[in-house]
């Protein structure tokens, strides 16, 4: 049985000298205390007692930095765990395999900005080597917000059901809806063609729009959208027609202005649900489906997640990753069927035949 203080020291005859001889966690501290007089054994005590002491705290600091994982074992963690693996196998690579994930300071930050991006302007290097870094520290310090998978499944319209739904709204007499200026067909328009939700389509000003270039600003919202440019294609702005050059571009259907109400967007609903009903499509159609159409038909059309994100006006990106997969490969080809073009840049038109290049066989008679 071992000694309830295995730090008391002994008086060495032979070493003339108070000695101690105990174990901390393993490691042997066996050493004279250099107090060569038997008398002093209070002393001696003292200094034991003080160096047993030590010998824990040390021991303890030791055991709370082994604890401590390098930057770039909680990076490939991260990465397993879902985390953003695009910017961090520079950061990595820079900080090395043994610097530890808390040890990383705003210096070194600076620094690796330095090394990794030396051209780059602040922007690219927040996005591209802080928030990353931030990304695994919180992660680490369990401060990483969990993300749930995305199950809900986005109801977007093809474009034969929009077709349906636009050429319902062009007549509203036979369905009994009083809309003599057509505003029902107009907003439905623009949200097909700019991704506006229900209420920035009720506040969108006629002095934000930009004929010269078909892009509107869409001022956004405090907690849902962020400001932004949208640009809607040729279809979209025949089908509206003539913008006012101030002042809210999309009355009511009896031509008044709305009034602004906490939950705006459902203001449209009831001349949006009786032409929903009449071109025959489900209740799942509601006024948001057609943002969530116009940003499903860009994507499939142009591939260009950096214009999805710009144009979807999103606080977070997760939402946008949806738009990325819920359409069948052959969507652009029909839209263009149908005369929705989403292309900032179509190309150059050209005339039949001048893409075609046919290899004619030698005459071998």
């Amino acid at each position: 049985m071992g000694k309830s203080n295995p730090w008391i020291p002994t008086w060495s005859a032979g070493k003339n000298d108070w000695v101690i001889d105990f174990r901390v966690e393993g490691k042997r501290f066996r050493k004279n205390l250099r107090i060569r007089d038997k008398n002093l054994r209070s002393t001696a005590m003292q200094k034991a007692r003080n160096i047993y002491k030590k010998a824990w705290r040390d021991a303890g600091s030791s055991n709370r930095e082994k604890k401590v994982s390098t930057f770039k074992a909680v990076a490939e963690l991260y990465i397993q765990q879902g985390g953003e693996e695009r910017f961090l196998p520079k950061i990595v690579k820079h900080f090395g395999p043994h610097i530890r994930v808390d040890e990383i300071s705003h210096l070194d930050i600076a620094r690796a900005a330095r090394a990794i991006y030396p051209d780059a302007k602040p922007e690219t290097v927040r996005r591209q080597l802080r928030v990353p870094i931030k990304a695994v520290q919180n992660f680490a310090a369990g401060r990483r917000r969990e993300k749930i998978p995305d199950t809900r499944r986005t109801r977007w319209l093809t474009p034969e059901e929009a077709e349906r739904l636009l050429v319902t709204a062009a007549d509203p007499e036979a369905i009994n809806l009083r809309d003599p200026n057509l505003e029902t067909l107009r907003k439905i328009t623009f949200m097909l063609g700019s991704g506006a939700g229900p209420g920035e389509t009720m506040a969108a000003l006629g002095e934000n729009w930009n004929p010269a270039t078909r892009e509107w600003w869409l001022e956004g919202t405090k907690t849902v959208f962020r400001a932004r440019y949208v640009l809607l294609p040729i279809r979209a702005v025949e089908l509206i027609g003539k913008i006012p050059d101030s002042g809210p571009a999309f009355p009511a259907p009896d031509g008044q202005t709305y009034t602004f109400r906490k939950n705006r967007g459902g203001q449209m609903a009831v001349a949006f649900n009786k032409v929903r009903d009449a071109a025959g499509l489900g209740k799942a159609v509601t006024p948001y489906v057609l943002r969530h159409t116009r940003h499903s038909w860009m994507y499939a059309m142009t591939k260009d997640w950096g214009d999805l994100l710009d144009q979807g006006g999103w606080n977070r990106s997760d939402t946008a990753n949806r738009y990325r997969k819920i359409t069948p490969d052959d969507l652009g080809h029909r839209l263009l069927e149908h005369g929705w073009d989403f292309r900032r840049d179509p190309g150059a038109s050209v005339r039949f035949g001048e893409k075609v290049s046919l290899r004619i066989p030698p005459d071998t008679s």
